[in-house]
């Protein structure tokens, strides 16, 4: 069956991207490593001895990079319920976290941690259909939030992808509630296009 034109339009432009181009020849496995890489170096996120989990982790991109940029004492957890390759210093688990089974996982993985950092670049599967799409991906973000209520330590921080439109203000006005600061970061390598954005919440604020 031959692509239809807005496939070949996406494949072709997906190919010519210099974020692509890039993670090949860096060997990261996704351009979403340099959306993460630039909030970091602003906001400097990633410190050496954290205990980090990151949600929606597949195929790994933000993985190695964490990883990278952890030393020998850092612990990373990454979750996804897709299939991923291992990644040297990550403990990576295969499962939903937002099923129970899966929070007694990470739980058990976890022996006693609690992270400094949640970082989750989840979204749905996006059917095209903005009143269906755009709840979800709301969704997705304020299950991160919840996980932090057990998860992220007092004064920990979470990186959450998020998409401009219906929820996002409510979305926004829940983290504030939870958190000292809340931060908009719209990388660079998030296509312009794309009402793709992320919300940095730092200093978890004490239970």
């Amino acid at each position: 069956m031959s692509r239809s034109k807005s496939s070949k339009r996406w494949l072709d432009e997906h190919h010519a991207d210099s974020y692509v181009k890039k993670s090949r020849v860096q060997s990261y496995r996704s351009r979403a490593v340099y959306k993460l890489a630039e909030i970091d170096e602003r906001d400097k996120l990633i410190q050496p001895n954290q205990c980090v989990i990151e949600l929606g982790a597949a195929p790994g991109g933000w993985t190695q990079y964490v990883a990278q940029n952890m030393s020998a004492k850092g612990f990373l957890l990454a979750v996804d319920i897709l299939q991923m390759d291992p990644v040297e210093g990550a403990h990576v688990l295969e499962a939903d976290f937002t099923e129970q089974e899966t929070l007694d996982q990470m739980r058990d993985i976890l022996n006693g941690r609690q992270a400094d950092l949640v970082l989750s670049d989840m979204a749905p599967n996006f059917t095209g259909q903005p009143a269906v799409d755009q709840p979800r991906s709301i969704h997705l973000a304020e299950l991160a939030l919840d996980m932090c209520g057990e998860f992220l330590r007092d004064g920990g921080s979470l990186l959450v992808k998020t998409f401009q439109g219906a929820g996002f203000e409510g979305l926004t006005r829940d983290l504030r509630s939870a958190f000292d600061v809340v931060k908009t970061r719209k990388p660079s390598a998030s296509r312009q296009r794309s009402r793709e954005v992320y919300l940095l919440a730092k200093g978890r604020r004490a239970r």
